[in-house]
């Protein structure tokens, strides 16, 4: 009896073991494709990277409505003139700086020069031809020369030789003092005028801005910073064109006492000079 029911439990065993496989098998395969399915559709890491790194894209300069640049080239009249006195006083201001400086330096040299050769020649004429033809100390020199030499005449014969020939040296000096001179008075003019000439193209400016943002009723702070800035270039660059001109000219000043103190003590030498062959002529 128990070999019976062994046997029927191992028949019914068997047949649920047959009855579930084909079950269980496509469950198994129903998961592994729904597994590679999964694996399909996620996307790898290396995927999402690129996606994920995306390079910011590149932005476009913005143009500043209140620079320098927009002023010159979209301002009014007023700011456009300002602009353009502005910069014809800063240009001859530096022309003055650069000419003088030129003439100052060479009229050194020709000091150096004449120190050191033209008192040691054999006579006047001489010296004279050992100078530059178109320095300063040749036309004193030769001024004092044909003082001397040409002194009787019919107006003068009543002044001595000593004064006339004093009075045409101190000319020629004087006449050289007076190119050196020139410019300088363009140098204190822009000095003292630029900055107000900036100041009234930033008044000009305001008051324009001003205006504009009463019209449009807005009163932010980007609205009134930008147009009173921009206003306020023109201040900076009246400053920017007087600090210059107002160097340059106390440093030319000074050199030109300089430069005139060689000149004028040559023609003091010259002057005795002269005296001493005339004594030595009229012995």
């Amino acid at each position: 009896m128990i070999s019976r029911l062994s046997a029927l439990f191992a028949a019914v065993a068997c047949a649920a073991t047959l009855a579930v496989s084909p079950l269980a098998a496509q469950a198994q395969d129903q998961a592994a494709s729904a597994a590679a399915s999964a694996a399909e559709a996620t996307p790898a890491p290396a995927d999402i990277a690129p996606a994920a790194v995306a390079e910011p894209a590149a932005a476009k300069p913005v143009d500043n409505p209140y620079s320098l640049g927009n002023i010159v080239a979209h301002g009014n009249v007023v700011d456009q003139a300002v602009l353009a006195i502005l910069a014809i006083m800063s240009m001859g201001s530096w022309y003055i700086l650069f000419t003088k400086l030129w003439d100052t330096s060479k009229i050194a040299r020709e000091a150096k020069e004449v120190r050191a050769s033209f008192f040691k020649k054999a006579s006047l004429q001489e010296g004279l031809k050992s100078l530059s033809e178109t320095g300063a100390f040749r036309f004193i020199a030769q001024t004092g020369v044909e003082a001397s030499e040409h002194h009787e005449g019919a107006l003068t014969e009543n002044i001595d030789h000593n004064t006339w020939v004093t009075m045409n040296i101190d000319r020629a000096v004087q006449e050289v003092n007076s190119r050196l001179q020139g410019g300088l008075g363009f140098l204190a003019t822009v000095g003292s005028t630029s900055p107000f000439i900036g100041l009234f193209g930033t008044v000009w400016g305001i008051l324009q801005a001003l205006t504009q943002i009463g019209v449009a009723g807005q009163a932010s702070i980007d609205k009134v910073a930008g147009p009173v800035g921009a206003a306020l270039i023109m201040t900076a660059i009246g400053l920017g064109v007087a600090v210059p001109a107002v160097l340059g000219y106390n440093w030319l000043v000074n050199r030109n006492k300089s430069v005139m103190g060689q000149v004028r003590a040559f023609a003091a030498d010259l002057h005795g000079v002269l005296m001493g062959s005339r004594k030595v002529a009229g012995r």
